[in-house]
């Protein structure tokens, strides 16, 4: 007698299984998670060229895509921010090219910046010494509990759409419940590492989370662009990379951003 699991079960399996390797991940940092986050950002580049152009592979386009694997591999070996990061700006640069030549779709340069700027920010936030580790939980806490605040908090209050157009389910009460527990489990980790003194700190985390659902919300509207249910089938329950992962890519751009800027974190 074969026993067939609901998606529900299929979701949670999946869920705890990606957990126990991505925090395991983390812990190591560096080379296993640089590898963790090219693998994200493959995902997410090959899942958007699928979806939103599966047209001809003219020299350009070839070049573009080299570049966008150069950047991985830099970023793979270790090398600084502003190489791996000018690699997939050039990258983009040359399929915005081949844009102009009629040889493809402004889709492709786009995709090669979301997938490559929020792969080399998840990185460079771990990066290769202790600390970076709990930036990347701090990362994680305000990512996971914002989807999962907000799709119960949505569920059980309702009230107005966040944006019906794209995402019918979600709702403002959610978005804001999910910002909530995105502060109190943000505020909980950086405790973790030491006194909680930054007044800053509340702030920063509710625009993170905020740009997190931004960030789902894309790839929502991408997804809906182009007719499609899911962005992959890789992932039993949750669907392809960037359905796992859209929210994360955004948050991580938006961190690496703030400690770029500020020097936090």
């Amino acid at each position: 007698m074969s026993l067939k699991l609901s998606n529900l079960q299929l979701r949670l399996i999946s869920a705890v299984i990606l957990a126990a390797i991505v925090l395991g991940l983390t812990w190591l940092g560096g080379m296993p998670f640089r590898l963790l986050a090219v693998v994200i950002g493959a995902g997410v580049f090959v899942e958007w060229r699928r979806i939103t152009d599966g047209g001809p592979k003219t020299w350009l386009v070839r070049i573009a895509e080299f570049l966008l694997i150069l950047a991985f591999a830099l970023l793979l070996a270790g090398l600084p921010p502003l190489i791996v990061f000018g690699a997939v700006f050039g990258a983009a640069l040359v399929a915005f090219a081949a844009k102009f030549a009629g040889q493809t779709t402004a889709w492709l340069g786009w995709g090669i910046l979301y997938a490559g700027i929020p792969a080399a920010s998840l990185a460079f936030l771990r990066g290769d010494h202790f600390d970076g580790l709990f930036t990347v939980l701090f990362l994680f806490a305000l990512v996971w509990s914002t989807d999962i605040f907000a799709y119960f908090v949505g569920r059980s209050l309702g009230g107005k759409k966040l944006a019906p157009s794209i995402s019918p389910g979600k709702t403002w009460s959610g978005a804001i419940g999910g910002a909530a527990a995105a502060v109190a489990s943000g505020l909980g980790v950086a405790a973790l590492a030491g006194p909680v003194g930054n007044p800053m700190l509340p702030v920063i985390i509710v625009l993170v989370s905020a740009w997190s659902q931004i960030g789902d919300l894309f790839e929502s509207w991408v997804k809906r662009k182009f007719g499609v249910k899911d962005s992959g089938t890789i992932i039993p329950g949750h669907g392809g990379v960037m359905d796992r992962v859209d929210a994360l890519v955004a948050a991580a751009t938006a961190l690496y951003l703030v400690r770029v800027v500020t020097g936090l974190f």
